[in-house]
């Protein structure tokens, strides 16, 4: 892991700088995936069968998963998989109804009435990838929020499988969250489908869920024609830790991250720098027990960062600018630090809450905000499947009142017609 030093403002400066080169535009890419989109667009049905041909080696005889496969899924699944995903799904559901708005309606005086009414999308696509990065627990986390949402329609995307199985643990997950339709579609061509429709895949209002970078740019570019979630980066931890961590327990929780990809980013701060030196041998000695260990290795030496600052007032100061994923307080009474933070995905206090706690039981979403963003935007939840649509009311006498009012504003932004919508109706007396 790479050391930094220097003050707040120049370490969050090369950290965020360094984040966007992550995230930096393939015009090979770009390209590539604009020309996809048009070929779904112009041959719906037939592109895809022939990009999943083309990238995936396979020819299907049909673009949605039949429902004696899906239904076989119960009958291969492992018992305790399924007991897992079961109890997990309770969890996730219990946290999310919490967060169902409710509309208001408003009487400022006689004569008006506003409001704002919550209304669900209405279909809504979720992306789920395949292979070794197909994960049930991101089923649950996509779909679960928008069907407490009340959106009425949610279908999955996920590529083919390359022998022609497919996980069971995906499709129960699917069918336990309350997916409609399953197409095996992925890349592109899958997130083209649904923003502009084709004979079997219907045209969607939303699409969420994570994916490569041609799923990503994919989502870039239709967006406008459909909502998305966001686009997401490589994904991140930071950790805040003293002298009281246990730094077995913070080199496992920087190398759970690290081993998602060889660009994920893993960063410890500390005001300890035995600590912080002791975390690093534990992590050279836990690197070697990992399955994806050449992948966690690339991660945490091309990506991960110690940083030693003397006050937890830098140390928040700093992490509020990286503005992580997710965020680990490994400190005493971790409680009374959450006041702190002003920008992070997820936050996982104490050392005990490790950061899967969140991804797959706990109930708060692990689709977050990644590459800073979470200085704007929020982890995915039921507000993300909602609109909320707002309405007034005025009497003849109400709009007397106000006229004089609307018409100064509108003449002076020299918006004519704005003022004669409203003095056309003082003639109607």
């Amino acid at each position: 892991m790479r050391w930094l030093t220097g003050n707040v403002e120049e370490l969050s400066k090369e950290i965020r700088q360094e984040q966007a080169q992550l995230n930096e535009n393939n015009e090979l890419i770009e390209a590539q995936v604009r020309e996809i989109i048009e070929q779904v667009r112009e041959k719906k049905d037939i592109a895809l069968f022939e990009y999943t041909k083309q990238f995936d080696g396979i020819e299907l005889d049909s673009l949605e998963v039949p429902s004696e496969i899906i239904n076989q899924a119960f009958e291969q699944i492992e018992p305790d998989v399924l007991e897992a995903l079961e109890k997990a799904k309770e969890n996730i559901v219990s946290y999310h109804e919490k967060q169902k708005e409710l509309g208001f309606v408003d009487f400022p005086k006689e004569g008006i009435i506003r409001g704002q009414k919550i209304e669900p999308i209405e279909k809504v696509a979720v992306y789920v990838p395949g292979g070794t990065a197909a994960y049930p627990s991101s089923v649950l986390m996509n779909v679960l929020p928008a069907k407490i949402a009340g959106v009425s329609e949610v279908v999955m995307l996920t590529p083919p499988p390359k022998n022609g199985k497919f996980i069971p643990a995906i499709l129960v997950a699917a069918l336990l969250s309350g997916v409609d339709k399953i197409y095996q579609i992925g890349g592109a061509q899958g997130i083209a489908a649904v923003a502009y429709g084709t004979e079997t895949v219907p045209k969607v209002d939303k699409i969420v869920g994570p994916g490569n970078a041609y799923v990503a740019t994919a989502k870039k570019q239709v967006f406008g024609q459909v909502g998305i979630d966001m686009i997401a980066g490589p994904s991140e931890i930071g950790v805040i830790a003293d002298e009281t961590a246990n730094p077995h327990f913070v080199a496992a929780d920087l190398l759970s991250q690290a081993e998602h990809d060889t660009l994920s980013r893993s960063i410890l701060v500390t005001n300890s720098k035995k600590l912080a030196q002791e975390v690093e041998n534990e992590i050279n000695n836990q690197l070697k027990q990992l399955s994806r260990e050449s992948i966690a290795r690339a991660s945490i030496e091309n990506q991960g960062l110690i940083i030693v600052s003397e006050t937890f007032d830098e140390i928040f100061d700093l992490m509020n600018e990286v503005a992580p994923e997710h965020l680990e307080i490994a400190l005493d009474n971790s409680l009374d630090y959450l006041g702190k933070v002003k920008n992070a995905g997820s936050v996982f206090l104490g050392h005990y809450t490790t950061e899967p706690i969140g991804d797959y039981f706990a109930g708060s979403n692990h689709v977050l905000p990644t590459s800073g963003t979470a200085r704007f935007s929020s982890a995915l939840g039921v507000h993300d499947f909602v609109k909320r649509i707002q309405y007034v009311h005025y009497t003849k006498d109400a709009l007397k009142q106000d006229r004089d009012y609307i018409r100064t504003l509108a003449y002076q932004e020299q918006l004519d017609g704005h003022a004669k919508s409203v003095e056309i109706r003082e003639e109607d007396n």
